[in-house]
């Protein structure tokens, strides 16, 4: 038993599990602590912040395609090895930079009548911007592609993984910007960005030598074919039964792509080529992307973004102003934590029952199901819903005010912020959201907000035990040679949904709207989940109501059999 023990530990799978935990737990630490630390350099205005999200949403946006491609067009190993230096180099970069802005703002102030200090704040963001597209490299590699070929012919394996991974997002989540709060709040941002810097550098060290020992311990990982050479040896593999063994004809492929590869780079290529290839990779990417089979599926997962039922700073702010506080916010956090691990232990039992496919479908149906109570929410006492107040009359009245706008976040803003992070001295639940003590709201009855998040948290069960289906289906479906250029647009939609989320927010700001927001969220949720149904029938065709089986045979090979692709 303890050879047993000790041989999982050093496995290629506890390894990558180790890795993941370690990049995920920075990157929960830095995302979280930049908007902190934007927010606290420019005044307590949340403006720095809000054009970061704009940054980094638009930059996934336009360019994950482009990345994916990259991606597919070079080693295992150089990809990894370079989105994560690149990435935490960033970090580390833009640690220090805050460090010297934070200790010596007054100074810069003076320089060049402040141009230097906004030369920063640019650079701050610039930089902070690029370790996320280089976070995005990572998440493609690794967890749609080495995982892939790590888990072998064992889809059984592959679905455990993906939900060992999902579990560790889980609780780094919440975990994360919990700690680096606690260091903030008892420390100062200063100390918050060394820790983070120093957390980067020897977290890049450990992740480079993990890397490498999954990379040794799998030799599959060495092996990569293109797109040409792929579709071709399927279609002769159609034809008629090789008589080579499976390792000889992979090495083949890697021999001609190391040969075939060489002439094409000596090859002169002209400038507007270059210039118009970002553009095309673009354009043949989003293509790519709409021919997958698993299109719908993909499609169904991005309208998922397109809502505000989740655990983010407009839920828990909606929340603040219906009397809940801190602490009970902060329970309902780990709350949906938890419901979220169940879903990914639900996802791998509903799959060796009923198959990948199936899964999706009942996950979806659990999820629209429990976002029902959300809709009802919105017409329960305690429900603020206006339609007759207009969502421009807060911004329209501040804009004719003779008096210049504040720049000063209000307390409720701070405590909407320290909702999500675990900052326990920010937290008062006696405070109103206005920060004025004698205009105190009236009590308002919990019924409505209580249905709200008794439909948010139970829902997470099905949407992560869905976003695991679609995840496997996408590894399971896409060719190797294109997985990353797939995924990249898949991210891209993904980043594209939840920026119209934000817009929808933005036009409508006021609690009196939240309810009609509910309702276009419950809204895309079920046009996502139809479409994966309209896959799921073209996937099953008949067979799409049978009865659920555990036959392992009918449950790995569930996806449609004319698209799948071997690792």
């Amino acid at each position: 038993r303890s050879g047993s023990l000790v041989g999982y530990f050093t496995s290629a799978k506890f390894l990558l599990y180790l890795g993941h935990a370690l990049s995920t737990w920075g990157d929960r630490m830095w995302h979280f602590a930049v908007s902190v630390f934007l927010v606290e350099l420019y005044g307590n205005s949340l403006l720095l912040t809000a054009v970061y999200g704009l940054v980094v949403a638009g930059s996934v946006l336009l360019l994950g395609a482009i990345i994916g491609d990259w991606v597919d067009k070079n080693s295992r190993l150089k990809v990894a090895r370079t989105s994560l230096v690149v990435q935490n180099a960033s970090v580390i970069l833009c640690g220090i930079i805050l460090m010297i802005v934070f200790l010596f703002k007054t100074q810069l102030l003076t320089l060049y009548h402040g141009w230097l200090l906004t030369m920063c704040y640019i650079l701050v963001i610039t930089i902070a911007n690029i370790a996320n597209l280089a976070s995005t490299a990572t998440a493609i590699t690794i967890q749609r592609d080495w995982i892939v070929v790590v888990a072998g012919e064992d889809r059984s394996k592959l679905a455990d993984m993906n939900a060992t991974i999902r579990r560790i997002d889980q609780l780094t989540n919440i975990l994360a910007p919990m700690a680096v709060g606690q260091i903030m709040t008892f420390g100062s941002p200063v100390i918050g960005c060394g820790f983070i810097s120093g957390w980067n550098l020897m977290s890049m060290c450990v992740e480079y030598l993990l890397l490498w020992k999954v990379y040794q311990k799998t030799p599959t990982l060495a092996l990569k074919s293109s797109k040409v050479e792929e579709s071709e040896l399927k279609q002769l593999n159609v034809k008629k039964e090789s008589d080579m063994k499976p390792a000889e004809g992979v090495q083949l492929i890697v021999e001609k792509d190391v040969t075939g590869f060489e002439p094409q780079q000596e090859k002169e290529v002209s400038c507007a080529t270059r210039i118009a290839e970002p553009f095309i990779t673009f354009r043949d990417g989003w293509v790519a992307y709409y021919n997958q089979p698993v299109f719908l599926a993909g499609m169904g997962l991005a309208f998922l973004y397109m809502t505000v039922l989740g655990f983010d700073c407009i839920t828990t702010g909606y929340a603040y102003t219906q009397g809940l506080s801190g602490s009970v916010l902060s329970l309902l956090m780990g709350a949906s934590a938890i419901t979220g691990i169940m879903g990914t232990v639900a996802f791998t039992w509903l799959r060796r029952k009923c198959g990948l496919v199936r899964t999706g479908l009942i996950s979806g149906v659990a999820q629209f199901a429990c976002l029902i109570l959300c809709a009802i929410s919105v017409f329960m006492p305690g429900s603020p819903l206006d339609l007759t107040v207009s969502p421009f009359a807060d911004i329209s009245a501040r804009l004719f005010e003779s008096e210049p706008l504040p720049t000063i976040v209000s307390p409720g803003d701070k405590l909407e912020m320290a909702f999500a992070t675990g900052m326990p001295n920010l937290l008062n639940g006696s405070t109103p959201a206005n920060g004025d003590p004698e205009m105190s709201p009236e009590p308002v009855p919990l019924i409505s907000v209580s249905l709200l998040f008794a439909g948010v948290i139970a829902a997470r069960v099905g949407l992560w035990s869905f976003d695991l289906t679609v995840t496997q289906l996408l590894q399971e479906n896409v060719m190797e040679s294109e997985r990353g250029i797939i995924n990249g647009v898949q991210n891209s939609m993904n980043y594209l949904l939840d920026l119209l989320h934000f817009i929808m927010v933005i036009l409508a700001p006021n609690p009196e709207a939240f309810g009609l927001l509910v309702l276009i969220s419950v809204s895309f949720v079920a046009m996502g989940h139809i479409m994966y149904f309209r896959f799921a029938q073209k996937s099953l065709g008949t067979q799409l109501f049978a009865c659920c089986t555990p036959d392992p045979k009918a449950v790995s090979d569930s996806s449609p059999p004319a698209d799948t692709s071997t690792v």
